[in-house]
């Protein structure tokens, strides 16, 4: 039987993998996507902007026949399947491939935090190398954080990161994080072009050229809109050629992430201006070491569910889908950072 071409979609928090993604399911071309999102998080929030990219019928969504629920299955009304994954990728992946007849692709978004390559090497395990293979790896880079000097919007939260604890061998510096990320890729995709001036973009260009592979190719990104003929169909078999992928990684025996990192979720019945949120937000980023921030907001006298995304300073924020009858109208957000405080954030978001 054929293996299913899987395509990793990786990059830094913030950096635009989501609406990468959601643009994907949009415009499939009519091919069954399973989507599966490795989340860093106690709620699916980039599992739920996915569902909601407007090809999913809300009354006709069901969870795949005789699948426990565990595996978050979900199939939309398009033909694509999208999954949440967080500790479960085996038994998600060998369910999907019970379903290998159904499936033309599988794209994977790895967690903001996630190494690719250990993703990739996982293809070799028996369970599911005879079912699939790593299509291609795609890095999303965030080019008006590089504009500025920067590898991520936020990088003096993210050095959090590398100060949290010297002893542990595991720990990533940031840069070498990146350089994985490049060192690993198929095609590396320039996000937020529409932020920078021409000079810049050309700049950032030439630098990310320097840095990635020889023959990969640096292509500008608006607001996710790439063909799916280009980002998907690269062949590579990428398990099978790893050698060629150098990583800072490779003599480890197992790479783990900072344990000081952790994630907070609030639910609040309260509604928000947009406006005065994101300030509060703004605010909060200065005063405690938060990578991400991403959610659903209610906003008063709207009909529509808010999604809102943020790192560093900088937030965007858009109206998905109306609010559904069968669903309360909550303020839904989940902060990412470095041993982050539940209490002085949901004191900070309510006061």
């Amino acid at each position: 039987m054929h293996k299913i071409p899987v395509t990793v979609v990786t990059g830094f928090l913030g950096s635009g993998k989501t609406t990468l993604v959601r643009h994907l399911l949009q415009n499939n071309q009519g091919r069954r996507i399973a989507v599966l999102v490795n989340e860093f998080g106690e709620v699916g929030i980039d599992g739920e902007i996915l569902r909601s990219c407007q090809v999913c019928d809300e009354d006709d969504e069901t969870g795949a026949a005789n699948e426990p629920a565990a595996t978050n299955i979900l199939e939309l009304a398009n033909g694509c399947l999208c999954c949440t994954v967080q500790e479960e990728f085996l038994p998600t992946m060998q369910e999907l491939l019970k379903r290998r007849e159904e499936i033309d692709c599988i794209v994977i978004e790895t967690s903001g935090l996630a190494l690719p390559k250990p993703l990739v090497q996982a293809f070799r395990w028996p369970e599911i190398r005879t079912g699939a293979t790593v299509d291609g790896v795609v890095t999303v880079v965030d080019g008006d954080a590089l504009a500025k000097g920067q590898i991520v919007g936020d990088l003096d939260a993210l050095e959090a990161q590398r100060r949290a604890d010297d002893s542990l061998e595991h720990e990533t510096p940031i840069e070498e994080l990146f350089e994985d990320q490049l060192a690993c890729a198929d095609m590396v995709l320039l996000t937020k072009t529409d932020l920078m001036e021409d000079d810049s973009r050309d700049r950032v260009q030439t630098w990310l050229q320097s840095q990635a592979p020889t023959g990969i190719k640096i292509v500008p990104c608006h607001q996710g809109a790439i063909h799916p003929e280009v980002l998907l169909g690269f062949n590579a078999a990428v398990e099978d050629n790893l050698d060629s992928r150098p990583s800072h990684h490779d003599h480890e025996a197992e790479h783990e992430h900072d344990d000081q990192i952790n994630s907070i979720c609030i639910q609040l019945e309260q509604a928000f201006d947009p406006k005065v949120l994101v300030k509060k937000l703004q605010t909060l980023v200065q005063q405690q070491d938060i990578y991400r921030i991403k959610g659903f907001v209610a906003v008063p006298n709207k009909a529509m569910r808010l999604v809102l995304q943020g790192v560093g300073q900088r937030f965007d924020h858009f109206y998905d889908r109306p609010w559904q009858p069968s669903e309360s109208r909550q303020t839904q957000l989940v902060f990412i950072g470095h041993e982050l405080d539940g209490k002085q954030i949901t004191e900070a978001v309510m006061g």
